[in-house]
């Protein structure tokens, strides 16, 4: 560990220089990737020199034990410093998990009912409440690209947009089936039914991320529509995208300009498109075990909602809260953290097993 950590402080010495280079400025798509490499090893090298620091703070306090005037301070001075070591070491293990490169995008979220017909509808559209009003607490924007409601104010399918700082490492534990408990607005008789919705969290990626060939992309426009009339348009400014080597689509209507949606519509398909690949690309850097945290599979039941106990349990981690009207007014943070917390624990228990 402690070669990797010398060899990240020198590169990060190096990037000092490089970013104040005039040379280096002039090109900035060059400057820009240096600095946010300087940036992402700069708590790393800090904790670094604050461990090397406190270690030959207690190097020094050793050799003035053998100096009868200095021995009471000196020890003094040396458990102190024993006491931080292991905790700074802890600390390094920790900056030194790698972090996820798509930790920093925008995300795009699409949320789908399951089983559970028009129950399983009106609990999609909890979900898209709840994350509305999470995106609020935290000062995300959020932009709906399409959406596909019932009558009764449930949504069968939407998608939309998070942009703010952070958004896909918090929000992509939250892929994977999502159950709900209770009894349904729709049922008279008071019966307690299960139904699902499921939850799917993509980075956004710009055209550098993925390349995608215009021959293979097939647009269809079309008028828009949306239950009780809402949001019809007299001419075809609506957008649907077919990505012809996979029979991928993707749609927009929200927007009254068919470029506007053919724009969002693609953004949709690029992301759905780098998913796949970096599922793809995990799995083999991944063979011998998947991390079960942050890697879910969407058809993997993750989260239960308990309308009658008051209970939201996540399977994941098995960790349970008792204030679900809270949670579903966007209050999550407190499970994202333990979810997050979770993950770093498994990839420390990983990096100490293959080191």
């Amino acid at each position: 560990m402690f070669d990797n950590l010398e060899e990240i402080e020198k590169k990060f010495n190096d990037l000092t220089e490089k970013i104040s280079d005039p040379e280096v400025i002039s090109n900035q798509n060059e400057w820009r990737k240096m600095m946010k490499e300087h940036s992402n090893l700069e708590p790393i090298v800090e904790k670094y020199r604050e461990y090397k620091k406190v270690k030959n703070d207690y190097e020094e306090a050793k050799e003035m034990m053998n100096d009868k005037d200095m021995k009471d301070l000196a020890e003094e001075e040396m458990l102190s410093a024993k006491e931080k070591l292991p905790v700074l070491e802890e600390e390094l293990k920790k900056l030194l998990i790698p972090k996820d490169p798509d930790d920093d995008k925008n995300v795009i979220c699409e949320i789908r009912a399951g089983a559970g017909g028009e129950e399983a509808a009106l609990f999609a559209s909890t979900l898209f409440r709840m994350y509305s009003m999470y995106c609020d607490l935290k000062n995300w924007k959020l932009e709906v690209l399409n959406e596909n409601t019932t009558e009764l104010g449930g949504i069968k399918e939407i998608s939309f947009i998070v942009k703010g700082e952070g958004a896909y490492s918090r929000l992509k534990f939250e892929s994977g089936v999502h159950r709900v408990q209770r009894v349904p607005e729709t049922e008279a008789s008071g019966r307690i039914h299960t139904s699902t919705a499921s939850v799917a969290v993509l980075p956004e990626v710009e055209d550098v991320d993925i390349e995608i060939n215009p021959a293979d992309i097939k647009m269809e426009v079309f008028r828009a529509s949306g239950a009780g009339g809402q949001h019809i348009n007299k001419t075809s400014s609506a957008v649907r995208l077919i990505h012809v080597p996979t029979g991928m689509v993707a749609e927009c209507q929200t927007e009254r300009s068919q470029v506007q949606n053919r724009e969002y519509a693609m953004k949709l398909l690029m992301s759905r498109l780098y998913e796949i690949e970096k599922r793809k690309r995990d799995s083999e850097i991944e063979s011998e075990r998947r991390s079960q945290i942050g890697n879910a599979d969407r058809s993997e039941k993750i989260r239960t909602y308990n309308y009658p106990q008051g209970r939201i349990t996540d399977h994941r981690i098995g960790l349970s809260v008792y204030q679900i009207e809270s949670f579903l007014n966007g209050n999550i943070d407190f499970m994202i953290d333990n979810l997050i917390a979770a993950d770093t624990a498994n990839k420390l228990q990983e990096s100490d097993g293959n080191s």
